[in-house]
């Protein structure tokens, strides 16, 4: 079933020798000799000091002339290298297969005679390649002039019929752009994940006869293959490719389960693609069952897959940059990424690794940017997305639940999850545990399965008929050694009037989302109400006084139904495995002067589109809609509403998108309380607080809002450059990213025109400067503040006239008033006389009033 895990901390570098994979001789993997390859091996992702198509695109845009920095190491293609602007013609000139020529001619005069296989070069975004080497070969080329980094490839992993009401969609953010038949059209949304099903409704293009064409400023492909054949794209599912030569080099791709295509045999990637722009009234039925009709956030945008990620081991980060670098050339708008790397990167600082620094330039190259947060939480500093280009998303409940309950014969109700009808009536029925029903009067299961109802082979048919078959929840459910699905087999086969699943004491830190079945039953998510319930089920028993063996079962109950849903419960409410800030910027925890997550969005039991051959979730196996939650799930919402902002405000910078979200966000439940925050994985409602930015960032997303933000924050590359520039002894490393010099550089994080203002250290008194766009008409604001606790703060000016078009910065100068180590937060609010408010989080970390 869907769960949420809370998952270890994997190795920070993957040093696993690549035995069994294969390599070709020599010539940068050309030739045709095929070698086992060598034990101690590895993956190298390798950056040159050249810049990147993409970046030399740019910068001769914006200069005129081949003279610009980015250059450095080698010589220029003679031809043009100039690009016309995104959204004008799709394809780099010559200069991006120049940069492969120039690759595998470094990889032939380096290693000349040696064996080793590139498997990526990458060109458009970063200029460099990945590629396996020995630890010598890796140490020659890195000697080599041309060379600016080598770092180890590491791993990765993966982090809807009613959330568009809840987030106001039908009419609100959708009636602006001309209804759900509209909303989105002409944005492509590039999806990193497992792929997709193409046979999906959700990805149809022939459900209405409107005009719909593909963008012309894609340039993607649609790759062919035996299970993904000619005719799976269409003008819905725009571009469909696969990424995975450093998994197949490792020897853990697995042909029969991963799929070497755009194809989806896990589901989590058809589900994030749903979620983001999934075609609009798409019934979901499971399990026979019919529970709406659902819809993508953006559901006339375009998709586009760039498969990075699998079942069977999640991805690797030269694989990710691979696919991140073919959705920037292939000219997509967005790009969503329900990833997180495996730990905390390495280094001078968390920022400075492959993905997030190709990351960085897609943003140059216009390309929102959105990520899921990581499910970590619910610990301080948990978050797994860190840049400051990157817009990272949390997860919140919405208010519809699926509950379905338990009467006992002492009148006791226990409420459960499971997506089924109730039993007949008001029948009550004897319960009998599996371990209690074995044939031949045996006393205990013979294996653990039989306790968790996954064998009928052993159970006496004529003993469990008409009753309700209690079964285990254990560990092995949620590592994929036993199924719901299973066990409902198991008492369709003993004729079970139903069944119940208490949970196992052992299995904590996971969300149990409801579950389809097509018998009565239901799971019992608490560890203490599954107590409850086995101390009647026990004390029910009848036993005989000699032999002890069981004679009656006189616990009796009922199943009231779960498929009907419930609305109105305290929400939003960030969920517990949502990871949280403060944001660490290296590996120390030193906190970094910026935000996370930005924001929050709806991730919890989302119904979303599942892939016929997906296995991911096995309770869902077979079916075309599957319930999951995680921050998977909440990053795509956001990916959708992103794409509703792209249609309707073309020109608008990356951090102009990501700033309309932020400064419109809605800080209260449904019912206008603060909005609260779990805060440990059991029984989290119990221990629930309200909700600070290090939970949810500027707040939940307002979908309406923010299509009318009256203000932004914008933020340009250049700004993130010298923020990179700014670390302390950062200078050599951002040259080997970018091919660009740092100059001197004092920005940190918080000199940042971000849509918050956040001080790790307030040493004393610090100045302040946002900007703001006005993207509205003319406006008079008042700026408003409310200063965390130990800081004074002054602000001017304190009102201003905006034109529209026009930018007014806002100077604050922050003094600490107390010594004090513990995080405060307050707010700034611009108010404006034709109704615009923009609000931004204000938080200050520890605060120094004097130093000596």
């Amino acid at each position: 079933m869907g769960v949420v895990r809370r998952e270890r901390w994997a190795a920070p570098f993957l040093w696993v020798p690549v035995l069994g994979a294969v390599l070709l001789l020599g010539g940068g993997g050309g030739g045709g000799v095929v070698r086992g390859f060598e034990e101690g091996t590895a993956v190298y992702i390798v950056t040159m000091k050249q810049a990147a198509a993409s970046h030399k695109r740019l910068d001769l845009e914006r200069f005129g002339s081949s003279s610009v920095a980015g250059g450095g190491g080698g010589d220029t293609p003679a031809t043009s290298v100039l690009r016309k602007p995104r959204h004008g013609s799709p394809k780099p000139m010559n200069y991006g297969s120049y940069l492969v020529h120039l690759h595998n001619s470094l990889l032939k005069r380096t290693l000349r005679g040696e064996h080793y296989i590139k498997l990526y070069s990458y060109h458009y975004l970063i200029n460099g390649f990945a590629v396996v080497l020995t630890s010598q070969q890796a140490e020659k080329l890195y000697r080599r002039k041309e060379v600016a980094n080598m770092m180890l490839d590491f791993s990765v992993r993966t982090a809807t019929t009613y959330t568009p009401e809840f987030l106001g969609l039908p009419q609100g953010a959708w009636v602006q752009e001309g209804g759900p038949q509209c909303a989105g059209q002409g944005v492509v949304i590039g999806l990193i994940d497992t792929g997709i099903d193409p046979n999906h409704p959700s990805f149809a293009d022939d459900l209405t006869t409107d005009n719909y064409p593909v963008p012309a400023h894609y340039a993607g492909n649609c790759e062919v293959t035996n299970d993904f054949p000619s005719g799976s794209c269409n003008r819905k599912l725009v571009g469909a490719q696969h990424f995975a030569a450093s998994a197949i080099t490792r020897g853990v791709f697995n042909a029969s389960q991963d799929l070497a295509s755009p194809s989806d045999s896990d589901g989590h990637g058809t589900h994030t693609a749903s979620i983001a722009a999934g075609n609009h009234g798409i019934p979901v039925i499971v399990a026979g069952h019919h529970f709406g009709n659902a819809s993508g956030m953006a559901p006339r945008a375009h998709i586009a897959v760039y498969k990075a990620l699998y079942k069977g081991f999640g991805g690797f980060a030269a694989d990710v940059v691979a696919a991140i670098d073919q959705a920037a050339e292939d000219n997509v708008d967005i790009i969503s990424l329900s990833i997180t790397p495996n730990r905390r990167p390495p280094g001078l600082a968390t920022f400075f690794n492959p993905i997030d620094m190709a990351l960085m330039s897609a943003v140059k190259a216009g390309i929102f940017v959105v990520q899921a947060a990581g499910n970590t939480g619910p610990s301080p500093k948990s978050m797994s997305s860190y840049s400051p280009w990157i817009f990272t998303v949390g997860a919140s409940a919405h208010d519809r639940q699926y509950k379905n309950y338990v009467v006992l014969g002492n009148n006791l109700t226990i409420p459960g999850v499971g997506l089924a009808p109730g039993t007949d009536g008001d029948s009550m029925y004897n319960l009998i545990a599996a371990p209690h029903a074995l044939m031949n009067y045996t006393t205990s299961p013979i294996e653990m399965s039989l306790g968790e109802c996954q064998d009928s082979s052993h159970l006496d048919k004529d003993l469990i008929s008409g009753k309700i078959l209690v079964c285990s929840y254990s560990i092995r459910f949620v590592l994929g050694l036993s199924s719901v699905k299973q066990a409902l087999d198991t008492a369709k086969n003993v004729s079970a009037a139903g069944v119940i699943f208490y949970l196992d004491p052992f299995v904590l830190g996971f969300q149990l989302n409801p579950t389809p079945m097509d018998i009565p039953g239901l799971i019992i998510p608490s560890s203490d109400d599954s107590k409850i319930f086995l101390s009647y089920y026990n004390e029910s028993l009848v036993r005989d006084e000699t032999s002890n063996r069981i004679v009656s079962f006189g616990a009796v109950a009922k199943i009231l139904g779960g498929l009907e849903p419930n609305y109105g419960s305290s929400s939003p409410k960030v969920m517990f495995y949502s990871a949280r800030g403060p944001d660490p910027e290296d590996n120390t925890l030193a906190n970094a002067d910026i935000l996370k997550p930005n924001l929050i969005a709806p991730g919890s039991s989302i119904w979303g589109a599942w892939s016929s051959l997906g296995l991911d979730s096995a309770e869902f196996t077979g079916e075309s809609f599957a319930m999951l939650s995680g921050t998977s799930m909440a990053a795509p919402h956001v990916a959708g509403l992103a794409a509703l902002i792209k249609q309707k405000f073309p020109s608008f910078s990356p951090a102009a998108i990501g700033s309309a979200l932020s400064t419109t966000t809605t800080l209260s439940d449904r019912q206008g309380n603060p909005i609260m925050s779990q805060r440990t994985y059991s029984n989290p409602d119990s221990t629930q607080t309200p909700a600070t930015p290090f939970d949810m960032g500027n707040g939940f997303a307002n979908a309406t809002a923010a299509l009318d933000p009256g203000l932004t924050f914008d933020c340009s590359y250049e700004d993130y450059f010298s923020f990179l520039c700014g670390i302390n002894g950062s200078g050599p490393v951002v040259t080997n990213y970018t091919g660009n010099n740092c100059g001197v550089s004092t920005m940190t994080g918080a000199d940042l025109n971000l849509p918050s203002i956040t001080i790790a250290v307030l040493n004393q008194s610090r100045t302040i400067t946002r900007t703001v766009t006005n993207v509205a008409s003319d406006e008079n604001y008042t700026v408003s503040y409310n200063a965390p606790y130990g800081v004074a703060v002054s602000a001017a000016p304190t009102q201003f006239f905006i034109p529209s078009g026009q930018k007014q910065a806002v100077t604050f100068i922050v003094n600490a008033t107390t010594n004090n180590s513990s995080a405060s937060f307050g707010f700034v609010e611009f108010y404006g006389d034709r109704g615009h408010q923009a609000i931004i989080p204000f938080l200050v970390m520890s605060k120094v009033v004097y130093s000596s």
